[in-house]
């Protein structure tokens, strides 16, 4: 277990964490969420050692050990299973089972385990690395991304590693359900500040979406009393009968906490520009095949009609084609023999990690976005920047000095930039953020146009998928339905059909949802409980509000009586008079004092059922 106390980090004029504090239990499995930039790494950094904090301290128990990936690659063994096995404690190194079953979970074949890890591409070294830390020794593992270079089997194999892991886990990914099948607990980053709870990242966003909404209504409500607390304070501080009153409300102001209105975030929000589109197939892919080695075809005879608004998915193990079909879909590649063709309305946009190479590093992402479409004006262009996170000044930075997840912002960008009808995108959400994973799995959703997508993220193939394109056992096929039903009919290889349900399922402390006609009764239950209990409150306010308006009116007219019976010298009417107003100005500061209390009583009972419904508002937004 660690425990962080008081952590506080800047990078130059960036502050990143302010004070904060959280505790990582015994057996507890932890995903870290957060914008991009907000610190996630960097806290890894800090709980290693490879980051000093500015001031507060990390504490764990004496010999705790912590795994993580090396970001240097250096192999010192002939082979891949010599390598590997260097991982494994000193009492286990005959436990060379151990590291076959790792490595073939992680992808590797197992007869290429006697090749130098030098012969592997830089993907394959990358989970050399992480196969070493799941092999290790370690009391505490630390993954960043770690499925970044895994194929949709390996993420499923290191799902259930994980979830068996017997020591504690903390956990940085960009896929939603990966996340969400292995934490136990979400800790996020959010406004400087960090916030642990039991659950999932569902239960997490729904959590800090309802706070902020109470927050902001509390903020309303307190800057609403101080303003009444204000007039009452500077109506009658000169009138010495209410003196106990007006100091109360000096004392509740001086009280009461200053919230200041919540800065903005910066959220990625977009939308596909759309071509319109009137053809029944947006492509037709003919008897298409393909090799780099003729003695190894990677596709052969392949054939497939993309319906105008079809949502077809491409899955399977990594180096198996996937990514060479789109090419050849998006004219990249051209094939062997066979054809791809397109009607001549189409307009296809295609999306690729490589394609941040055709940036140009003396352009801003201005010029790049701008000169994706030569109708999009400069209004336009700074438009899709900021939906981009390129705001203001940002906009003008120089393509050479963005990190890879930005120039795949900036390639996204240019095919906001572009009507279209036809999206081609191969692995689109490395390298995104929770958030922006999010926003372009919406964009797509909401693309009027066809989409032909290379992922291994299965929270997108649950969400989108109408049909697949499946790279398996050396052969491509293609599934005509859904990804649940192509896990309940075919699945992946030997596992369990249904093994790829929890991407789906609530998180550890989540129940069944609320359906929506459960959650208009709850509402309506709400309204009329509010209604019940508001209403005798108001009317006896209003009551006491229009007492104290005739009682105020009276007073005045005895005051006129009093000056003129003064003036009169009528001793008599004088003392009956004063003696009625003095009567007159007790029961006015009585009525004062209930308005004081039921006020109070009011807006706390209003402040309970505005929590309540926006938990209910929240609930609705996620379903």
């Amino acid at each position: 277990m660690i425990i962080v106390d008081n952590l506080s980090k800047r990078f130059g004029k960036q502050l990143l964490f302010d004070k904060i504090s959280f505790k990582i239990n015994r057996r507890e499995r932890v995903g870290i969420v957060g914008r991009n930039g907000h610190g996630k790494t960097t806290l890894f950094r800090l709980i290693t050692g490879q980051e000093e904090a500015d001031s507060g301290t990390v504490a764990m128990p004496k010999n705790y050990q912590i795994g993580y990936v090396e970001q240097q690659l250096s192999f010192t063994e002939p082979d891949i299973l010599r390598e590997a096995s260097k991982a494994l404690p000193p009492d286990g190194r005959d436990q060379k089972w151990k590291v076959e079953k790792v490595l073939a979970g992680l992808g590797f074949e197992k007869g290429n385990l006697s090749r130098h890890p030098s012969e592997l591409s830089g993907g394959y070294q990358v989970r050399l690395n992480l196969a070493k830390v799941l092999l290790g020794d370690y009391q505490m593992l630390l993954l960043d991304e770690p499925n970044n270079y895994l194929d949709i089997t390996s993420i499923r194999w290191l799902v259930r590693f994980l979830v068996s892991w017997p020591g504690e886990l903390l956990l940085i990914t960009h896929d939603r359900g990966f996340m969400d099948q292995v934490v136990t607990h979400t800790l996020g980053i959010h406004r400087k500040k960090v916030r642990k709870i039991a659950g999932d990242t569902e239960k997490y966003y729904s959590q800090i979406a309802m706070d902020e909404e109470v927050y902001e209504k509390t903020r309303v409500n307190d800057e609403r009393k101080r303003k009444e607390m204000d007039i009452f304070i500077s109506r009658f501080r000169a009138k010495a009968r209410l003196a106990g009153l007006v100091q109360s409300r000096i004392k509740t102001m001086a009280r009461m906490e200053k919230r200041d209105r919540l800065d903005k975030l910066k959220t990625l929000d977009f939308a596909f520009t759309e071509k319109p589109f009137h053809h029944k197939y947006a492509m037709d892919v003919s008897g298409i095949s393909f090799s780099h080695d003729p003695e190894k075809p990677l596709i052969k005879d392949f054939s497939l009609s993309v319906g105008a608004r079809d949502r077809v998915f491409v899955v399977g193990p990594n180096g198996k084609g996937k990514t060479t079909l789109l090419k050849l879909m998006a004219g990249a590649l051209t094939p062997r023999e066979g054809r791809v063709s397109l009607p001549q309305s189409a307009a296809a946009g295609y999306f690729e990690q490589t394609n941040i190479s055709s940036l140009s590093d003396s352009n801003t992402v201005l010029e790049e976005i701008a000169g994706a479409n030569p109708e999009c004006d400069n209004k336009q262009a700074r438009a899709i920047s900021g939906f981009m996170l390129f705001e203001g000044e940002d906009a003008l930075k120089k393509i050479g000095v963005l990190s890879g997840g930005e120039k795949s912002r900036v390639v996204l960008g240019k095919l906001i930039a572009s009507p279209l009808n036809l999206l081609l995108l191969d692995e689109p959400t490395n390298h995104l953020d929770l958030e922006s994973s999010d926003a372009l799995l919406a964009a797509i959703d909401n693309f009027d146009g066809a989409v032909v997508m290379v992922t291994h993220n299965e929270m997108f193939l649950h969400a989108l998928a109408e049909r697949l394109i499946v790279f398996q056992g050396g052969a491509i096929t293609v599934h005509e339905g859904d990804y649940q039903g192509f896990l309940e009919k075919i699945g992946w290889g030997g596992e369990d059909r249904r093994a790829g349900e929890g991407a789906r399922s609530p998180g550890p402390e989540g129940g069944a949802k609320p359906s929506p006609r459960d959650l208009r009764r709850l509402r309506s239950e709400l309204i009329t409980a509010r209604s019940k209990a508001l209403k005798p409150l108001e009317k006896r306010i209003s009551e006491i509000e229009k007492e104290i308006e005739e009682r105020d009116r009276v007073l005045q007219e005895m005051n006129q009586g009093l000056i003129l019976a003064s003036q009169s010298k009528d001793g008599t009417k004088v003392v009956e008079l004063s003696m009625a107003m003095h009567d007159g100005k007790t029961a006015v500061d009585s009525l004062f004092v209930e308005l004081d209390g039921r006020t109070r009583e009011l807006e706390e009972i209003r402040m309970e059922f505005e929590q309540k419904m926006a938990g209910l508002d929240v609930e609705e937004g996620a379903g």
